[in-house]
């Protein structure tokens, strides 16, 4: 059973306690809405897929990866097939080496292990046991997080998000600046600088890593490649597969293995 989400959130801001772990399986297309916490936050997908939104970000998070979310920052979560989440929530003033920048990250099997054993722990650890002793590698591994290019630029300006919500809709749409430039009556050169301005990203730069954190969600759920591909508008799987690989440093038969 899935405790209200009002109910968990008053457990987890009000407990008296430096660092505990929690375990919480989700429905397929399942949301959490808009809130924030005052711990710490990693999340970590030991099965199914997550994408986390934020005001200005987005991220998608395959299994076997986290998300670091820093104290306060308002955020959502949906679920992407079933998911099985373990977190790991920090009290900020008490480990205060932790990083402040919201993050997907990889999971070393070192970590994983951890979170995994310390899910039937509570505090408080009693000194030098057991207990005690995983939460402290935990916070260690926590310290040292690499982060991983799974995130999608919001941008605030309507008429470039105009843009950016219709190829999330249509990740395949093949339209050009041009083709946007006649559609919102905006200069190329505008849309351009806007993007770079907005995202830090240029609009091909945009559409092609919105493509690859869509892949991430249909392969995951088990989808062929190949027609993960084609509806993307690739080419050719092999073409999906460099840039899958070029981005991601794995094919993506290995990012999921």
């Amino acid at each position: 059973m899935i405790k209200p989400l009002d109910e968990f959130l008053q457990e987890i801001d009000e407990g008296d306690w430096a660092v505990i772990s929690s375990a919480t399986d989700y429905p397929e297309n399942w949301v959490i809405p808009d809130h924030s916490h005052e711990k710490h936050q990693l999340l970590y997908a030991v099965e199914g897929v997550m994408v986390v939104h934020s005001a200005q970000n987005q991220w998608t998070v395959p299994s076997n990866r986290g998300f670091w979310m820093p104290s306060g920052q308002v955020h959502s979560l949906r679920c992407v097939g079933t998911l099985k989440m373990r977190s790991v929530f920090v009290r900020p003033d008490a480990f205060p080496n932790l990083p402040t920048e919201t993050k997907a990250v990889s999971i070393s099997p070192l970590l994983s292990e951890l979170i995994k054993a310390s899910v039937s722990l509570k505090p408080p650890y009693a000194e030098d046991s057991r207990d005690a002793r995983i939460m402290h590698l935990i916070l260690d591994e926590l310290a040292i997080l690499p982060a991983l290019p799974l995130s999608l630029p919001q941008p605030a300006d309507a008429r470039i998000n105009r843009i950016c919500q219709a190829l999330q809709q249509d990740a395949g749409d093949a339209s050009t600046v041009a083709d946007w430039s006649d559609r919102l009556d905006l200069d190329q050169k505008t849309i351009q600088r806007l993007f770079r301005k907005e995202t830090g990203l240029t609009f091909g730069q945009w559409r092609q890593q919105a493509r690859l954190l869509l892949a991430l969600e249909r392969i995951a759920v088990g989808e062929k490649i190949i027609d993960v591909a084609i509806e993307l508008g690739y080419e050719s799987p092999s073409a999906f597969t460099n840039m899958f690989k070029k981005q991601f440093g794995k094919t993506p038969s290995q990012f999921f293995r």
